[in-house]
C-alpha cells in the first residue's frame, strides 16, 4: 500500500497526458500510486496510459466510462484509494518535481488540516510560463474567501483521507447536512470541487502553501474557458449555499454573498449600484462567525471594493486597498472586466 494515492481523471487528454504522467514519475518522493480514471476516452489516451502502467507498477488504469459526470468519476476514484493521503492531478497539468515533498511538509507544519494546496505557475499549450496563480494563505482567509469564489486550486491539492472519510466528504454534494433538502445542491461537474472544498474551508480545514506546486495549463480546451458562463452560474449557487450553511453553523442571520462574488473574474450584473448597507451586514456576520483576524479583514477590504459599482468609487476603493495589500489572482481582473463593460459608449460599440 502506497502512502499517497494520486487521482488523475482523463477524457481524451492525449495531447498532454504523457507529460502529466511523466511529471508524477519524476517526483522526489517515490511512495505513491497513480490511479488514472478513464472517462470513456477514444483518442489514444487509454493506450498511452497502458504503456505507462506496463513501465511502472505504481500506475493503474481504471475504466470508469460509465460515471455520470466528473463528481461521480472522482468519488469512484476515492473509493479505490487506501493510502493515507489522496492527491489530485489533471491530465493537462505538470507537477513540479518536489510537489509531494512540499505537500507532506505542509501537512506536518499544519497538523489537523484535511487539505493542503498551493500556488501554481501558468503555462500555455507550448509549456511556456505565462503567469502565476496567486491564491490566499491561511485557513481563516480560506474560510472567508470560499463564500465569494473558489480560493483553492483543485489540481494542486492533497487530502488527508482519514479526515475526509470521518466527515463523509464527497465531490458534488452537501455532506455537512445543516440545511433542508430543498436547499442542498447536487453538482455533477464544472464546480464539484468548489462545493466539496468550500465546505471543508468553512470548517477551517484547508490551507494553501505559499509556493507553486504545479504548472497549470491554460489553453482553449480548458473546461473553464469553454463553459465559463455555466460554471459561474453554478458557482453562484454554491456561494449562496455556503453562506446559508455558514450562517446556520454560527446561528447568524442569512446574507446574500452574490453581489460580492467574483467567480471567473466577473461580477454579478445588477440594477443596483450601491451595496454598502448589505456589505455592512455581511461583514458583521463574518466577524461574529470567524472572529477578528487580519486575514478576515484583508478579505473584507477587497469585498468592500466591490460594494459600490459606480466607477469612481470602485477605482478609489481599489487604489486604497492596493496601498495596503498585494493583489491576488482575479482581483484586478474583476474590476477591469466591470470597467470595460461600463465605460461610456461601450454599449453603443457592442451594439454596432
Amino acid at each position: 500500500m502506497a502512502r499517497i494515492d494520486i487521482l488523475l481523471p482523463v477524457h481524451n487528454g492525449l495531447p498532454y497526458l504523457g507529460a502529466a504522467i511523466a511529471s508524477i514519475r519524476r517526483q522526489s518522493v517515490r511512495d505513491w500510486r497513480l490511479l488514472i480514471l478513464d472517462h470513456g476516452s477514444s483518442d489514444g489516451s487509454v493506450e498511452l496510459a497502458e504503456r505507462h502502467a506496463l513501465a511502472d507498477a505504481r500506475i493503474e488504469l481504471l475504466d470508469f466510462s460509465y460515471a455520470n459526470g466528473l463528481a461521480e468519476l472522482l468519488n469512484l476514484g476515492l473509493e479505490r484509494c487506501d493510502g493515507r493521503y489522496v492527491m489530485r492531478h489533471d491530465a493537462d497539468d505538470i507537477c513540479l518535481p518536489d510537489r509531494i515533498a512540499q505537500t507532506m511538509a505542509g501537512f506536518a507544519q499544519h497538523p489537523g488540516k484535511a487539505v493542503i494546496s498551493g500556488q501554481a505557475e501558468l503555462i500555455d499549450a507550448d509549456d511556456v510560463v505565462i503567469g502565476a496563480l496567486r491564491l490566499p494563505l491561511g485557513s481563516d482567509r480560506l474560510s472567508a474567501a470560499s463564500l465569494f469564489r473558489n480560493p483553492i486550486s483543485h489540481p494542486a491539492l492533497t487530502m488527508d483521507r482519514a479526515l475526509i472519510g470521518r466527515l463523509g466528504a464527497q465531490y458534488g454534494c452537501d455532506f455537512l447536512g445543516l440545511l433542508p433538502a430543498e436547499q442542498r445542491p447536487r453538482i455533477d461537474g464544472l464546480a464539484e470541487d468548489y462545493l466539496m472544498f468550500g465546505q471543508l474551508a468553512l470548517l477551517g480545514l484547508c490551507v494553501n502553501l505559499g509556493r507553486p506546486l504545479i504548472q497549470y495549463r491554460w489553453h482553449a480546451a480548458n473546461v473553464s474557458s469553454r463553459r465559463l458562463r455555466e460554471q459561474i452560474r453554478l458557482s453562484l449557487t454554491i456561494s449562496r449555499f455556503l453562506a446559508r450553511t455558514f450562517c446556520r453553523m454560527h446561528a447568524l442571520p442569512e446574507f446574500d454573498p452574490a453581489p460580492f462574488c467574483n467567480h471567473g473574474g466577473q461580477l454579478l450584473a445588477t440594477e443596483d449600484s450601491d451595496f454598502d448597507a448589505a456589505f455592512a451586514v455581511m461583514a458583521q456576520s463574518l466577524r461574529r462567525g470567524l472572529g477578528a483576524s487580519a486575514q478576515l479583514e484583508r478579505e473584507l477590504r477587497y469585498r468592500h471594493t466591490l460594494a459600490h459599482r459606480r466607477l469612481p468609487h470602485m477605482l478609489l476603493r481599489y487604489a486604497r486597498f492596493r496601498q495596503q495589500y498585494p493583489a491576488e489572482t482575479g482581483e484586478w481582473l474583476t474590476l477591469r472586466s466591470w470597467l470595460l463593460r461600463h465605460l461610456p459608449g461601450r454599449a453603443l460599440m457592442e451594439a454596432a
